[in-house]
């Protein structure tokens, strides 16, 4: 009975202690990667401005070519949803849907919800930006991390999370737009 009285106190006791650290961590969450291309922002924008023409430039479709996808919505308006199944596992499953799109600054915004069991969501973007030999493209998200969860940013490495995806894609946009 004392050995179980003190599992109990010491795994109360951690409890405790990860609730009290949980709370002076931020569950904001942001990521971002850029890349330069060497053609002017218009051009590489048509590659961005849709979902449909993201998808070209996807990463995830390398590693399931075989993905269903369900279209939705008028193409580079508000309201365009795509929403996918992995077919090699089909619990990876989610929607991403163009929120917001602005062509005068070359900046489309998008909000994917992943569903159980890996729920989660974050607000995407891609924002292309004229420089003197062409342009940047950065790529990023925002997401928030629930309380008590905040304490896993601690030990979270998003560059090689995401990094290798995200730096696989605007790759794959690079090559895309600067063909002749």
């Amino acid at each position: 009975m004392k050995i179980l009285r003190r599992i109990i106190i010491v795994l109360g006791s951690l409890l405790i202690l990860w609730l009290v650290m949980a709370a002076f961590v931020s569950g904001k969450c942001q990521y971002e990667k850029s890349i330069t291309i060497n053609v002017p922002a218009e051009k590489v924008w048509q590659y961005t401005n849709t979902l449909k023409a993201m998808d070209g430039w996807n990463p995830k479709n390398s590693t399931d070519p075989e993905m269903k996808k369900d279209w939705s919505g008028t193409t580079g308006q508000p309201g365009e949803k795509m929403c996918w199944i992995s077919s090699k596992n089909t619990s990876v499953k989610g929607c991403q849907e163009l929120t917001k799109l602005d062509a005068a600054d070359k900046r489309i915004d998008t909000s994917i919800t992943y569903a159980p069991p890996y729920e989660s969501s974050a607000n995407a973007y891609v924002k292309v930006v004229s420089e003197e030999n062409g342009s940047k493209v950065t790529w990023g998200f925002t997401s928030e991390i629930p309380y008590p969860f905040t304490l896993m940013k601690v030990f979270m490495d998003l560059e090689s999370s995401v990094g290798k995806d995200y730096q696989k894609g605007l790759s794959k946009l690079k090559e895309i737009a600067e063909r002749p």
